[in-house]
C-alpha cells in the first residue's frame, strides 16, 4: 500500500510537470485584433512545432529559457523568449511587399521544412489499412503543417520572381506607390508557375493600366505597414 501511494505521488508529479510544459496563448493581428489561424509556431530548442487553431489559439510544449518563433505568410515574423508558462497574447503585424522581400531573402535559406521537420511529411501520410492515420490528432496536425509549409514555399517563390527591382524596371513607380501596386496586383503561384518572363511582363503592364484607371483613394491597401 505504501509503495502504491508513493508511486501515485510520483506519477502525479510527472503529470503536473508535463502539464506545466504546455504553453498556451492566442494570436491576433496588430491593430485589428483579428484572430490569426495560419500561424506556424516552433521551439528552436526542443524542435516542437504546431499551428494556431481556427480560433487563433495555440499550445506548444516548451519551458522557460526557450525561444519560440511565430511565422505566417503575409505577416512579419515574431519571437518570444519564454520566461514563464503564463498564457501569452501574441500580435503579428502585416508586412508590406518590401518588408516581406527582406525577411524572406534573409531567412529562406536557413529554414528548409523538408530537412528540419521530415517527421511532418511522414506523419501526414494516410494509409488505407490504418484508420488511425486518417483521424488521429497527430496526423491531422501534420497535414495542416504540411499545407502550411507548401503555402509558404509557394509564397517565397512568388517573392523571388515578383521583386521590387523587376517590377520597378517595368512600371514608373517607386517607394510606397510601388509597394501598393505590387500588393494590389500580386500574382498567384499558379500564374507564375504556368507563365514565362514575357507573359509576366505583359501581366505587369496590363495591371499598371488598371492601376492608373483607379481613383487615387483606391490605389493603396489600408493595412499596409506605414500607411
Amino acid at each position: 500500500m505504501k509503495r502504491f501511494f508513493i508511486f501515485s505521488i510520483v506519477l502525479l508529479t510527472v503529470r503536473i510537470a508535463n502539464a506545466q510544459e504546455l504553453l498556451k496563448g492566442n494570436i491576433t493581428e496588430v491593430g485589428t485584433h483579428e484572430k490569426l489561424t495560419n500561424v506556424f509556431i516552433r521551439d528552436n530548442a526542443n524542435k516542437q512545432i504546431t499551428l494556431a487553431g481556427k480560433d487563433g489559439s495555440f499550445a506548444i510544449k516548451t519551458e522557460p529559457g526557450h525561444l519560440l518563433i511565430f511565422d505566417s505568410p503575409g505577416y512579419l515574423g515574431d519571437t518570444l523568449y519564454v520566461i514563464d508558462m503564463k498564457p501569452k497574447n501574441i500580435e503579428l503585424r502585416p508586412i508590406s511587399i518590401a518588408l516581406r522581400q527582406v525577411n524572406i531573402n534573409s531567412s529562406k535559406a536557413a529554414f528548409d521544412p523538408h530537412a528540419e521537420y521530415p517527421e511532418v511529411y511522414t506523419k501526414s501520410k494516410v494509409y488505407v489499412l490504418s484508420p488511425s492515420t486518417w483521424f488521429s490528432k497527430e496526423g491531422k496536425d501534420a497535414r495542416r503543417l504540411r499545407r502550411f509549409f507548401n503555402t509558404e514555399e509557394q509564397e517565397r517563390h512568388v517573392d523571388e520572381v515578383f521583386t521590387v527591382a523587376y517590377v520597378g524596371s517595368i512600371v514608373p513607380l517607386k517607394g510606397v506607390e510601388l509597394e501598393n501596386f505590387m500588393a494590389l496586383y500580386r500574382p498567384t503561384y499558379a500564374f507564375i508557375h504556368n507563365n514565362n518572363g514575357p507573359s509576366m511582363a505583359a501581366y505587369i503592364n496590363d495591371s499598371y493600366k488598371k492601376y492608373k484607371a483607379l481613383p487615387p483613394d483606391k490605389r493603396k491597401l489600408d493595412n499596409l505597414v506605414g500607411q
